[in-house]
C-alpha cells in the first residue's frame, strides 16, 4: 500500500491515532476540526515521499521477491518527484538497517507488514490507521514508526499513537501468536533519534480500557475544551474560543498587586502565555487567508509584502560583470563550512577518525535557555550559570 493511499484513509478516521494525543486531552476539538479543511504542506509531502522509499525498501527486503533492476526503476521513479533529496536514502537505510537488526536478533524470522492498515474500532468507534511497519516474532509484538521531520524528536514512551496501532495489531494477530510482549518504537533519522517503550499485553490493554470512553466522548464532540500543547496541529486553532480565553486570561494579572510580580506569579504568567506565539501566528495565518479570499477581517488588510530581487541568469549577469572589468573574487564569498556540515560530508566514520578523534572538535555546552519543568534535560546549576555570564 503506499503512503498517498494510507493519507488518504486516515482523512476518514475521525479518531486517528497520529491525532490521538490531542483528542484525548480536548476531547470536543475532533468534531470542531470538521468545520476546517484539511491541508498539507512541502514538509508533509516531503515525508510521504521518504516514507514511500521506506517503504520500498523493506518490501525489497522482508516482503516481495524483487530483482535489483526492478528495485532500481521503482526508485529511480521516486527520485524523479520533486522534493526528492539525496539523503533521504541514507535516512531510510538507517530505518531498514534498524528493523534487520530486530529481525536477524531473533531466533527465526518474524512476521513482517509494511504499511499495515490496523483497526483499533474496538477500542475508539470507527478507529483505525497505518503502521509503518510491525513484526511479530516469538511472544513479541514490535510497532515501528518511521518519521522524516526534523522539528521535535517524538518519544515512544507511552504514546497514545502507538499504543493504538499496538491494540489494533494485537486484536488482529494474538489468535495466531501469543503475544505477551509490545515494543515500540520511533525513529526519526534527521534528528538521530531512536526512541522505545516496553510494555505488556496486560498494560496495553488496561490502557485501553482507560482509553474506550473517552474515546465515545470525543467521538461524539462531547466534553470540555482544554487548550495545551497539543493543540499545535489542531485545524480549528486559530479560531478556537477556549485557547483565545486561554491567552486572554493572561490580562488577569495585570490588576495584582503590589505591581511588581512575584516570581510565583513570574511562573505562572510564562506557564499560561509559553504558546502566545504561535496562537497569534495561527490567527495572522487565518486572517490573510479571509482577506484574500475577499472576506473581511476588521481593521486588517492584505497587502503586498517586501519583493525580492534576483538574476534573470545568474552565469550571463556574472560574465558581463567580468566583461566590465569587475574582478571575479568580488563576485563570491568563500565561507568554510561548518562542523555539521563537513561530517555531513564525510560521514560520521570517517569524520569521527579524521577530526573527533583526532582531538579537532571540540564541544561546547549550549547557552542556558528557560523550559518547563517538566522537560528531560538537567537543570544549570548556579556556578555553571555564572560561566555565561
Amino acid at each position: 500500500m503506499s503512503k498517498e493511499i494510507a493519507h488518504s484513509e486516515r482523512a476518514h478516521a475521525v479518531l486517528s491515532a497520529s491525532a490521538s494525543q490531542r483528542w484525548l486531552m480536548c476531547t470536543p476539538s475532533v468534531r470542531l476540526e470538521e468545520q476546517f479543511p484539511d491541508s498539507t504542506s512541502d514538509f508533509a509531502r516531503e515525508g510521504t515521499l521518504a516514507h514511500e522509499i521506506a517503504e520500498l525498501k523493506l518490501r525489497k527486503y522482508f516482503i516481495e521477491p524483487m530483482s535489483q533492476r526492478t528495485f532500481n526503476t521503482r526508485l529511480n521513479k521516486m527520485k524523479k518527484h520533486e522534493l526528492y533529496q539525496e539523503e533521504m536514502l541514507k535516512h531510510t537505510d538507517t530505518y531498514l538497517e534498524y528493523l534487520k537488526g530486530i529481525s536477524l536478533s531473533l531466533p527465526s524470522a518474524p512476521y513482517v507488514a509494511v504499511e499495515k492498515r490496523i483497526n483499533y474500532s474496538a477500542y475508539a468507534p470507527d478507529g483505525f490507521g497505518t503502521v509503518d511497519c510491525l513484526m511479530v516474532g516469538g511472544d513479541t509484538l514490535y510497532v515501528t514508526d518511521f518519521k522524516y521531520g526534523k522539528g521535535v524528536a517524538v518519544s515512544a514512551d507511552n504514546n497514545s499513537q502507538m499504543k493504538l496501532y499496538a491494540l489494533g495489531a494485537y486484536l488482529e494477530y494474538s489468535f495466531l501468536y501469543p503475544i505477551k510482549t509490545i515494543k515500540l518504537a520511533i525513529i526519526q533519522p534527521r534528528l538521530n533519534s531512536i526512541s522505545e517503550f516496553d510494555l505488556t499485553v496486560k498494560e496495553l490493554l488496561a490502557w485501553g480500557d482507560e482509553m474506550k470512553p473517552i474515546a465515545k466522548i470525543a467521538f461524539d464532540g462531547n466534553g470540555d475544551f482544554v487548550p495545551g500543547e497539543h493543540c499545535k496541529f489542531c485545524r480549528a486553532k486559530s479560531k478556537c474560543r477556549a485557547r483565545a480565553e486561554e491567552f486572554s486570561a493572561l490580562a488577569d494579572f495585570t490588576a495584582i498587586k503590589p505591581p511588581l510580580l512575584t516570581d510565583e506569579e513570574v511562573g505562572q504568567m510564562l506557564e499560561r502565555g509559553q504558546h502566545v506565539e504561535s496562537w497569534v501566528k495561527a490567527l495572522k495565518d487565518y486572517a490573510l487567508g479571509q482577506c484574500l479570499k475577499g472576506n473581511e477581517i476588521p481593521g486588517w488588510k492584505a497587502v503586498e509584502g517586501r519583493g525580492s530581487r534576483s538574476f534573470v541568469n545568474q552565469d550571463k549577469a556574472f560574465a558581463h560583470l567580468k566583461e566590465k572589468g569587475i574582478d571575479e573574487a568580488l563576485l563570491f564569498d568563500r565561507v568554510p563550512l561548518t562542523v555539521s556540515k563537513i561530517e555531513k560530508v564525510l560521514k560520521k566514520k570517517e569524520f569521527t577518525s579524521l577530526l573527533d578523534e583526532a582531538g579537532h572538535i571540540v564541544k561546547s555546552p549550549g547557552k542556558p535557555t528557560l523550559a518547563p519543568a517538566g522537560d528531560k534535560r538537567k537543570s544549570v546549576s548556579p556556578d555553571a550559570s555564572a560561566d555565561f555570564s
